[in-house]
């Protein structure tokens, strides 16, 4: 059997959003990602099936980036009605707790409702919907290298401590 190829890292996580210029002032004028590329099509590569859209592209620092796609009817994806609006979320790195104050600072002085900063004791974090309700997380890394050794080498175990668990309360019911 061949080796797993090595995932080298995020190129884009894509989500629709309302309205591409609305999208484009909130995550290039307030948090500072570039606008890239935009991709305008009638049919969708994959599928071929007819649905006009832009698809627009805000890279971050590490060439990754996060993208939308503007169906052109006004709409936002829509939660899921079996998950807690907290859960989905995308969380993207700062480098810094200073970095963290700005752009909580800056989120809401531009009337953006932020929780936190929320000590994890890994990282710290700030939390806000974007204008399409898309949960994100600011994060800076605030754990020792130590730290997140001690957190990989536990991880398996806590996992199926938490498998056993899940088994246990489901069998009660």
């Amino acid at each position: 059997m061949s080796a797993i190829p090595s995932v080298l890292g995020l190129h884009h996580f894509a989500w629709r959003c309302r309205d591409a210029e609305e999208t484009r002032r909130f995550y290039e004028d307030l948090i500072g990602m570039r606008l890239v590329h935009v991709i305008k099509a009638d049919h969708v590569p994959s599928t071929g099936e007819y649905c006009p859209y832009v698809h627009i592209f805000f890279e971050m620092a590490d060439g990754s980036n996060i993208a939308f796609f503007d169906l052109g009817d006004g709409q936002t994806a829509q939660p899921s009605q079996n998950t807690p609006p907290w859960v989905n979320h995308i969380a993207l790195r700062l480098s810094s707790l200073e970095e963290l104050a700005v752009m909580k600072r800056r989120l809401e002085d531009a009337g953006v409702d932020v929780v936190g900063v929320t000590d994890h004791h890994f990282v710290r974090s700030i939390y806000f919907f974007d204008p399409n309700g898309f949960r994100m997380e600011f994060t800076v890394p605030v754990g020792s290298p130590e730290q997140h050794r001690e957190y990989e080498a536990a991880a398996h175990a806590k996992i199926n401590e938490w498998t056993r668990e899940k088994a246990a309360r489901n069998n009660k019911n």
